[in-house]
């Protein structure tokens, strides 16, 4: 495709209004790359756009283009870019803080007030997202990958950046998760790529939950020891519940009030518990967390750790295609949304682009 061909764009205009519309390519400035989308994944927070306009009090008030875990080719440089090659394989960090915030002064980018994140409706006009033929964006975004490496499996660098947030956060707590009993509930993909981390990072024993017994499978493969489904098997925790808890760390992917009761009655005392997943206000056993004295650690997106993602992904020591459970063509991308909300068999939904 030449950049005077169409540029197909996956918009949302409104709730449960998703449209492939056309529009006109960008052409890169000083600093920047045109990239040519090869492979891009359905986040959760796409499906809260689309299935209910927005997320919590963030609302979609004008077209948005959607996604924000995207790999492609570049395709042209512009002014002052080095170190990035035409036809090269990268990963797309949709992560662009202001540099200048209080935030960013002191190191914490991922709370930058003023962040522009591809695919969020958070401000007035909305950053638009990865999902589309086309796009240029900055060239210190882009973090090439080695020959051979899929672009579906560079496309999960996002969501892993995500999970190797949180083990950084879990082991500045409570120390390296090598050796140690970590339970993950919630085997979405960040449960399962929260296992890949810690299974990677040498815990003893990983034990993951869910109600879905496909999304468990998945779970196995990327490097869960035991699957529970908590459903079906609601005495399946008992064995890491006795005596005052067997686990060291849990990876609360789900935001689900019964699977946080569980995992705090899993936890040792003085276990650590890395909230992960968001919803809106959930019911937390406090009484138990205070008496066992958990370490309660909450984890925002990232910050280097999404070129730690792409390094892992690179040289293999994380391989996340297992969790890819479906790859549809951009013109089907009604029916890759569809999919992806369907949990009994889906984990990541993948949608796959012209390329170059």
């Amino acid at each position: 495709m030449t950049q005077e061909q169409e540029n197909r764009v996956v918009c949302l205009h409104s709730q449960e209004d998703l449209r492939l519309e056309t529009c006109p390519a960008e052409t890169p400035g000083p600093g920047e790359v045109q990239i040519a989308v090869r492979a891009g994944g359905i986040c959760g927070s796409d499906l809260h756009y689309w299935l209910e306009g927005g997320i919590g009090t963030i609302r979609v008030r004008e077209p948005i283009i959607l996604g924000h875990e995207a790999a492609g080719t570049v395709v042209s440089l512009g002014e002052g870019v080095t170190g990035l090659e035409i036809g090269q394989l990268v990963a797309m960090n949709p992560s662009h803080p202001c540099g200048t915030c209080e935030f960013c002064r002191q190191g914490l980018e991922r709370h930058c007030t003023a962040m522009k994140f591809k695919g969020s409706a958070m401000y007035l006009p909305h950053q638009q997202g990865m999902f589309r033929d086309r796009m240029v964006i900055g060239a210190g975004q882009c973090h090439p990958l080695p020959a051979g490496i899929s672009p579906g499996a560079a496309a999960c660098a996002e969501p892993l950046a995500v999970c190797l947030h949180a083990a950084n956060r879990g082991e500045a707590i409570a120390g390296p998760l090598a050796g140690k009993t970590v339970l993950v509930t919630g085997a979405g993909p960040i449960g399962a790529l929260c296992v890949a981390v810690a299974r990677q990072r040498g815990a003893a024993r990983v034990i993951v939950t869910d109600i879905q017994d496909a999304t468990l499978e998945v779970a196995r493969q990327m490097g869960a020891d035991h699957a529970v489904n908590t459903m079906t098997d609601p005495e399946g925790l008992a064995p890491w519940q006795e005596g005052k808890g067997q686990v060291d760390l849990v990876f609360e992917c789900s935001a689900a009030a019964p699977a946080i009761r569980d995992a705090v009655a899993c936890l040792r005392p003085l276990g650590t518990l890395v909230q992960v997943g968001v919803a809106g206000p959930t019911p937390m056993p406090l009484n138990v967390m205070v008496g066992k004295e958990i370490q309660f650690v909450g984890s925002q997106r990232f910050d280097v750790e999404f070129a730690q993602a792409v390094g892992l992904i690179g040289s293999g020591a994380i391989d996340p295609r297992p969790m890819i459970t479906a790859t549809f063509p951009l013109t089907e991308a009604l029916d890759a949304f569809n999919a992806a909300k369907d949990r009994s068999r889906s984990v990541k939904v993948q949608i796959s682009f012209a390329g170059a």
